[in-house]
């Protein structure tokens, strides 16, 4: 193959280093207006009235919306909106606002929010928790019986927030009775179906633009409220207007990956067969849920017993988050398999060779173990610094959304165009859908012209979930093969043969029994002015679901400051056939810097007083940058044969276990929370010396 399985440098790269990409912050229309959101202070409160007679009379306020809700449950919960000329004018029509609370008792801690006397997180609700959720197969009691080795331990894990570069944001243009949006958005198709929802009106009348975007991670599927109120405050005003949420809104906001405590008890015999598994969980996803961990996780138990539930707390609801669950599960999992092992006195990759039965991630544990120097792995110490390894394992769908449509057009000049209405998050999907078009036409990638992140376009599904990749590629493919087929039956009739009798390869129509050849761009001036126009759907066979994948980390443990420090981070992952090998590994860099900043970093600290995010800002709170990167080593496991595969989530999960096993191989002990901050492992330190641990 000449693009796919091969590094294909993106088409979109000239634009975006040279600024001439156009995000959704960049949009700007003559007249335009700016638009902020006044947001609660308080953690929980009735809004009984909002005054918003003197922010009207302000001049440069051209739209106001007062009073967006009754009750506010976090602070930042949206109360009214303005849109003035300019950001500064929309900041002080907010501050002319007045507004009266009620202040509600509220409650920002999960074994708080337990309680049966906590504050109510919505009023007129019982309770701050969901049903317990349970599942078991087999015999827990007995298999516990038959355990030799009894391991027990509490996980926890912080809310992560997404913080993408680009923050939430969107224009909306009125046209009469239709709607135009340029959104930061991973599903245009959707926000334009939730959005004509909410104002009710026509899908057919709105139109969704997504034409570059600056990450999402799971936080940007569908319409937001933010959506809504520009495209009110838009009509009211008659005239473009911007809505961008600046830093301290995103973390507020947007989602977050919720919170989890998980106590787990494994058991097993002394050879290492694992004989019960038993987890008790909790987590909250702020005034959402979505807290739920996969159980149990990867490794095979006979006998297991899972139960879990979400708990309420007064801050921003949790959205999707790479892998929505998994790396917590994975954390938990991969920690106290390690314990285990050591209980065993078992070398870890052993253990899970024993006990993990998908055949490729027995495959990758071989290869990542090699990378990373497994067998030769030794605890270093070099003044007060020391060293230690650590794997961990996940798994994942990723497969194709079956209605995924694609539309191909050659056009009489010899130039192609291939429209579909997928967008590009940053992971370089532009480029995906150019190669896999230029591959089945034969044609360079500068002659395709890929169009994507309009609503308009063929239906194909949000970014996420891994979906994209495995759905996009077989409708492009098919759609580029249906048109080739149709230019060539064109150049048949035209030199008087049978269809039968044209064959086409690179950028060359031969007819069968004739010496004479037409090239590609003879060929489209059969066209005389027309063009072909071909839309195919997803199709069987050329894509896959499920992956498989591991992950190791060799870390340096300051010992006197606690600091930790990544050394190496080999990853192993599965991904079917891979289209681009360069955006693949991207995406799989990408994912493993996420990680670091989950275990090491990322932490949305809630002040129990006031209910206020301190480190609502990208000075507090922490995700790793360019001195905190380790030496990255992406491993492929070919399985071409199965297709493409997503790869978004994958990578994002083992990691997590893999560095809080090599920080406890480092110095020890194990910490059993996230993130592991240098406080932790001073702590964990300590109490091993002693004797607590």
């Amino acid at each position: 193959m000449t693009y796919v399985g091969k590094e294909v440098t993106r088409v979109d790269g000239a634009e975006k280093v040279s600024g001439r990409a156009k995000y959704t912050h960049d949009v700007y229309f003559p007249r335009m207006l700016y638009a902020r959101i006044l947001r609660s202070p308080h953690p929980h409160a009735q809004v009984i009235s909002v005054d918003t007679t003197r922010a009207e009379a302000l001049t440069g306020v051209k739209a106001v919306l007062g009073k967006l809700r009754d009750e506010v449950n976090y602070v930042g919960d949206e109360v009214a909106a303005v849109a003035a000329v300019t950001e500064f004018k929309a900041a002080e029509a907010l501050s002319l606002i007045k507004v009266e609370y009620k202040v509600l008792p509220f409650v920002v801690r999960e074994s708080e929010a337990m309680r049966d006397s906590a504050a109510r997180v919505f009023s007129g609700r019982e309770k701050n928790v969901g049903d317990w959720e349970e599942e078991h197969e087999g015999d827990v009691e007995r298999g516990f019986a038959e355990a030799e080795v009894i391991i027990e331990r509490t996980f926890h894990m912080n809310v992560q927030v997404h913080t993408p570069f680009e923050t939430h944001g969107c224009v909306a243009k009125w046209e009469g009775d239709e709607l135009y949006m340029w959104d930061s958005t991973q599903g245009v198709h959707g926000t334009r179906s939730g959005l004509a929802q909410h104002l009710q009106m026509p899908e057919n009348k709105i139109h969704i633009y997504t034409h570059h975007m600056g990450g999402g991670f799971g936080s940007k599927f569908g319409p937001k409220s933010y959506n809504a109120v520009c495209a009110q405050l838009a009509r009211i005003a008659n005239v473009p207007v911007k809505l961008l949420l600046d830093r301290e809104e995103e973390l507020l906001a947007t989602g977050n990956r919720p919170s989890s405590f998980q106590t787990i008890k494994i058991g097993a015999r002394k050879d290492g067969t694992l004989t019960a598994f038993q987890l008790e969980s909790y987590g909250s996803g702020g005034v959402g849920g979505g807290a739920g961990v996969p159980a149990p996780y990867i490794y095979y138990f006979p006998n297991w017993s899972v139960r879990h539930r979400d708990v309420y707390i007064n801050a921003g609801a949790a959205a999707p988050m790479r892998a929505p669950g998994h790396p917590q599960a994975a954390f938990a999992m991969d920690s106290i398999m390690d314990e285990l092992a050591a209980a065993l006195g078992m070398d870890p990759l052993d253990l899970r060779l024993k006990n993990d039965r998908n055949s490729t991630r027995q495959q990758e544990y071989v290869i990542g173990a090699e990378k990373i120097g497994w067998t030769n792995r030794h605890k270093s110490r070099v003044g007060h610094k020391v060293r230690g390894f650590g794997m961990g394992a996940g798994q994942w769908g990723g497969g194709g959304e079956r209605s995924t449509k694609a539309m191909v057009n050659i056009y009489a000049d010899g130039s192609v165009d291939v429209r579909i209405g997928t967008q590009d998050i940053g992971v370089g999907t532009r480029t995906i859908v150019a190669a896999v078009a230029a591959e089945e036409l034969e044609l360079d990638l500068a002659d395709i012209k890929p169009k994507i992140g309009e609503s308009d376009f063929p239906w194909a599904p949000a970014s996420g979930g891994s979906v994209t990749a495995p759905s996009v590629t077989p409708a492009v493919k098919r759609a580029a093969e249906k048109a080739k087929n149709k230019l060539k039956s064109i150049v048949a009739e035209k030199m008087g043969v049978a269809e039968d009798a044209v064959s086409y390869a690179g950028k060359i129509f031969s007819i069968s029994g004739r010496a004479e050849n037409i090239s590609w761009q003879e060929a489209c001036r059969f066209l005389e002015g027309s063009s072909i126009s071909e839309l195919e759907t997803w199709g069987e066979g050329l894509s896959s679901w499920g992956t498989a994948g591991t992950q190791f980390a060799e870390v340096e443990v300051d010992i006197e400051t606690g600091r930790v420090r990544l050394v190496k981070m080999v990853a192993v992952q599965d991904c079917g056939l891979v289209v681009n090998t360069l955006t693949a590994r991207n995406q799989v860099n990408g994912a493993m810097i996420g990680e670091i900043g989950y275990a090491l970093y990322e932490n949305r600290l809630l002040d129990v007083e006031t209910g206020i995010m301190p480190n609502a800002d990208l000075e507090n709170y922490k995700i790793p940058g360019a001195l905190e990167m380790p030496d990255f080593d992406v491993t492929f496991f070919d399985q071409h044969e199965r297709g493409v595969i997503g790869l978004g989530e994958p990578p994002a999960i083992p990691g997590m276990g893999a560095i809080a096993n090599a920080v406890a191989d480092a110095i020890g002990v194990r910490i059993t929370e996230l993130p592991i901050t240098p406080d932790k492992v001073l702590m964990a330190i300590e109490k091993a010396k002693e004797g607590k641990a």
